[in-house]
C-alpha cells in the first residue's frame, strides 16, 4: 500500500520553535517529525512513500533523498504554487490504483495501520478518517457519526455547537482510489471542506475511532508535550498491537453528582476535581473508559438520543478542562418488569449490567486491554464486583471503609494513588 504524506506546510503557529525548516522537518530530540513518521511506517512494513512538498521542499529532499538510507522508497510531488491541503493529489490520479494512506506531515503518531486498513475495507467507502478524542476539542473541528460509523456532520471551529462528543479528525485518512474522480482539474483545494465533507451526503465518509497516539505540532505547547511523551515511551505504547492498560470509571456518583436516576440533562453536573483526575489518566498512558448501568433506557424514562446528549455534555465539560474519555460503554437493560412506559426489548437478564463484567470485557476485546493491570473505580458495590469479576483491580469511592478493596474519598484521590503505585 502506498502512503502519501502532505509535507508542504509552513507551520506559522509553531514558527517560534524553528522557522528555518519546513514544518515536517522541525526536530524532536534531534530527529525531524517526518522521520518519526517514516520510521513508524517502515516498522509496520509500509515503505512505498510519496511526499508532497512545497515550502522549503528542497530541505526535505536533501535530507531523505530517495529514502534508501531510511529503508524506504520515496517519490516526490513538488507544488510549484500552493495547492492547499488536497490540490496536489491531482498529480496521483494515474499513479495510485488501490487503497492508500494519506497523512498530514505535522503529526506524531503510532497507529496499527493494518487494523485501520481492514476497517476501511469493511466500510467500502471512498474515505475513512481516523478520529479520536483530544485535549482541546473546543478549538477543533468535531466529527459526528451514527451507530454504523458513518459521518453525519462535520462541525468546524467556527460553527455554533452546544453539547458534542469529543471526536476530532486526527489527520490520518484511508482513501479509495475512486476518490480521484473528484479531482477533475489542477487547482487549490481544502481536503476537509472540498473533498471529505461533501462525501457525507452520499454516506461515503466513515470513521475509524481509535485511542492510539496522534498529536499535531500546531502550537509550541503541543510540540513540547510530544517531546515528553516520546521520551517516556508513551507514543509507541499506545499502538493497539500492544497490550493496553485502562482505568474504568463508573458514571453517576463517580464522574457526575449523584441525583438518583438521572433523566434530565440539566441535572448532569461534574463532581469537583473530576476533570483533573481524568486528565491525569490521559497523561499517564492509561485508557479512560466509562462503564455505566443505564436502566432508565429500559424503563422508558430516557431515550437513546437523550442519553447520547447527556454523554455529549459530559465530554464537552471534560474537554473544556483539557480532559477526555476514550470510550463510553453503557448497559441499557433492566431485568425487572412492571414499569409504565417500559421498553420490553431491554427488559432482559443481560451479560453487561454491573456487577456482571460484560462492558469491561467488551472494552478489553475492542482495545486489547490487559485487565489484570487495569482498574475499575466506582462508588458502589456493583462497580467493585464488576471490576473483580473482569479480573481488574478495584477501588471504591465515598466515605467508606472496606478492608477487601482500596477506598478513597473521591476520584482524584483514587487516580493519584493508582498512578503513584503503578507507574
Amino acid at each position: 500500500m502506498k502512503v502519501v504524506i502532505m509535507a508542504g506546510g509552513k507551520g506559522t503557529r509553531i514558527a517560534e520553535v524553528n522557522s528555518q525548516v519546513p514544518k515536517p522537518m522541525i526536530p524532536i530530540d534531534g530527529k525531524p517529525i517526518l522521520e518519526y513518521q517514516i520510521d513508524t511506517l517502515r516498522r509496520q512494513g509500509y515503505t512505498d512513500i510519496i511526499l508532497i512538498i512545497g515550502h522549503l521542499g528542497h530541505v526535505i529532499q536533501d535530507y531523505f533523498g530517495d529514502g534508501s538510507g531510511k529503508g524506504v522508497s520515496i517519490q516526490y510531488i513538488v507544488e510549484e504554487q500552493p495547492l492547499g491541503t488536497a490540490g496536489a493529489l491531482y498529480f496521483l490520479k494515474e499513479a495510485i490504483t488501490d487503497d492508500f494512506l494519506l497523512l498530514n506531515g505535522d503529526i506524531i503518531f503510532d497507529v496499527d495501520i493494518k487494523r485501520f486498513l481492514e476497517h476501511h475495507r469493511r466500510k467500502r467507502t471512498l474515505a475513512t478518517i481516523l478520529t479520536h478524542p483530544n485535549s482541546h476539542p473546543y478549538d477543533s473541528g468535531i466529527i459526528v457519526a451514527d451507530e454504523e460509523g458513518m459521518v453525519t456532520n462535520w462541525m468546524h471551529k467556527e460553527d455554533e455547537r452546544l453539547w458534542y462528543q469529543n471526536r476530532v479528525n486526527a489527520g490520518i485518512h484511508m482513501l479509495s482510489p475512486n476518490i480521484f474522480k473528484l479531482f477533475t482539474e489542477l487547482k487549490k483545494l481544502d481536503l476537509d471542506r472540498d473533498i471529505l465533507k461533501p462525501l457525507i451526503a452520499d454516506r461515503q465518509l466513515a470513521i475509524y475511532d481509535s485511542p492510539e497516539y496522534i498529536k499535531d505540532m500546531g502550537t509550541p505547547d503541543r510540540y513540547y508535550s510530544v517531546i515528553k511523551d516520546l521520551q517516556e515511551g508513551k507514543v509507541e505504547a499506545k499502538n493497539l498491537s500492544n497490550r493496553q492498560k485502562a482505568i474504568f470509571l463508573d458514571r453517576d456518583g463517580t464522574i457526575n453528582k449523584y441525583v438518583g436516576f438521572l433523566r434530565q440533562i440539566d441535572d448532569f453536573e461534574l463532581i469537583d476535581g473530576v476533570s483533573e483526575a481524568v486528565r491525569m489518566i490521559n497523561e499517564s498512558g492509561y485508557l479512560a473508559i466509562v462503564v455505566t448501568n443505564q436502566p432508565v433506557i429500559a424503563r422508558g424514562e430516557v431515550s437513546l438520543k437523550e442519553l447520547q446528549t447527556i454523554h455529549n455534555k459530559m465530554e464537552t465539560l471534560l474537554g473544556q478542562e483539557g480532559a477526555y474519555v476514550d470510550d463510553i460503554f453503557y448497559c441499557p437493560h433492566h431485568p425487572h418488569k412492571g414499569y409504565e412506559g417500559e421498553r420490553p426489548e431491554y427488559k432482559i437478564d443481560c451479560d453487561c449490567r454491573k456487577p456482571k463484567p460484560g462492558m469491561l470485557l467488551q472494552a478489553a476485546e475492542k482495545y486489547n486491554i490487559d485487565l489484570a493491570h487495569s482498574w475499575m473505580i466506582g462508588d458502589g458495590d456493583n462497580d467493585v464486583e464488576a471490576g473483580m469479576n473482569a479480573g481488574c483491580h478495584a477501588a471504591k469511592l465515598g466515605n467508606v471503609t472496606d478492608d477487601s478493596v482500596a477506598c478513597f474519598e473521591n476520584l482524584k484521590e483514587a487516580v493519584t494513588a493508582i498512578l503513584k503505585n503503578n507507574n
